[in-house]
């Protein structure tokens, strides 16, 4: 059933999607050419079918290396790095256990998933995010803990992070409108998990949190994705305090950046400092410095941002680029919330309005869940194999961009696949 409350969406993309993306259409135009939680309990630790049109991507890089390639010492990726070997199919897990910390910089909450040392995790209890964490302070406690959807993470609080590896490329995540740091956890992991670090932040203005709160009565702060972003690089180019432990094992010159509807819109001008940009359900990038790869990804289906903003989108981007749209889905496909459900089945929604959780009507315009739409664990797999595909291939100096070849007949449920 599907319980997008299109009436009010346009309300609030006026005053929350919008706030991200360029200041007017002409500007654009001028600069452009985890496993979800089931089980109730208190946490364990803290579309049409287009026709495809390809060609080979350029990235303009000779590899001296490739993660999946053994030299003397082993697998190694740009420049020599040492890794370990990963599954071709980039849509599997690496070999890398995740390890997950929360760090403070500035006002920014941030959570960082990275490569663990391998058996590091043996005997720990695996994390459990709190979402009520992102419900106004006053509305926390209306939720009881057996009652709770649980977000259960493939992870483990403040393992080791593997030195003997690395050090690892980073990628930094946005989240969308009344979203919140996990709200891609499965993405976040999985790109750990080959060996990434990876960052997001709760976004002052942005977050679940500050919107609900808006809507009750409590004022939001000023929402600044870009100066977020900008806060987030300077602190990860000279890691300290929360940060240290990267100290030494992150290679900022090789950075991805990549976010969800407002997030996706955020990141398309960061090609001055990211290789790799992929924006999932926004639009497309701009022309950059240091851009090499576009990933634009979108949802035929979607309620909220209309697909044909991701085409034109890909259309303006520079190349190398390439499109997946992913076919009978919807908004949310890029998020674990259509699939957060508590014990007794209820979805994040249903909980809020059962919980009378105040905004949660308001918020819903943007929930755009349907049961007819494709499974998220299809199309996690999908968006599991395509971005580590693309991360892989720059960041690695891999050979996972030949992934891309036959992409649609490995995924039927791909509605339209363009490279260029």
């Amino acid at each position: 059933m599907t319980r997008a409350r299109l009436p009010l969406l346009v309300l609030l993309c006026s005053s929350a999607c919008g706030a991200d993306v360029p200041a007017s259409t002409e500007d654009a135009a001028t600069t452009s050419a985890t496993s979800a939680g089931t089980a109730g309990g208190p946490p364990t630790a803290t579309g049409d079918v287009t026709e495809t049109t390809s060609a080979a991507a350029d990235t303009g890089e000779t590899s001296t290396g490739t993660a999946g390639t053994t030299g003397s010492d082993g697998p190694v990726g740009c420049d020599g790095v040492p890794l370990l070997p990963v599954p071709e199919d980039t849509s599997l897990p690496g070999p890398w256990p995740v390890g997950a910390r929360t760090a403070v910089v500035d006002d920014l909450t941030l959570e960082v998933w990275y490569p663990a040392q391998p058996g590091s995790e043996a005997g720990e209890a695996a994390v459990r995010y709190d979402i009520r964490t992102s419900l106004p302070d006053a509305e926390q406690g209306k939720v009881p803990d057996e009652a709770n959807a649980w977000q259960d993470c493939d992870c483990w609080r403040d393992l080791p992070i593997d030195e003997a590896h690395g050090p690892y490329p980073v990628v930094v995540f946005i989240h969308g409108t009344a979203g919140f740091r996990s709200q891609s956890l499965e993405f976040m992991t999985h790109w750990a998990s080959r060996g990434f670090v990876v960052v997001a932040a709760d976004h002052p203005g942005l977050w679940l949190k500050d919107l609900l709160g808006s809507l009750c009565g409590t004022p939001s702060p000023t929402q600044d994705l870009g100066g977020d972003l900008d806060t987030i690089v300077a602190a990860l180019a000279d890691p300290q305090a929360d940060l240290g432990f990267l100290q030494g094992r992150i290679d900022t010159a090789r950075l991805a950046t990549t976010g969800h509807s407002a997030g996706g819109f955020a990141v398309e001008s960061t090609g001055a400092i990211a290789q790799v940009v992929m924006p999932m359900a926004g639009a497309g990038v701009a022309p950059g410095a240091a851009l090499r790869s576009v990933l634009v990804l979108g949802a035929q289906a979607d309620k909220v941002v209309k697909y044909d903003g991701q085409q034109t989108g890909y259309a303006d981007s520079p190349a190398p680029k390439r499109l997946v749209g992913l076919a009978n889905t919807g908004h949310l496909a890029f998020s674990s919330l259509c699939s957060l459900r508590n014990a007794d089945g209820l979805d994040f929604l249903e909980l809020a309005d059962a919980y009378d959780i105040c905004g949660a009507a308001f918020a819903g315009a943007l929930f755009d869940c349907d049961d007819a739409y494709l499974p998220d664990a299809a199309g996690w797999q999908i968006v599991e194999y395509v971005t580590s595909a693309a991360l892989e291939e720059t960041l690695h100096c891999s050979s996972a961009g030949d992934n891309f070849t036959g992409l649609r007949e490995r995924f039927p449920d791909i509605g339209e696949f363009l490279e260029e």
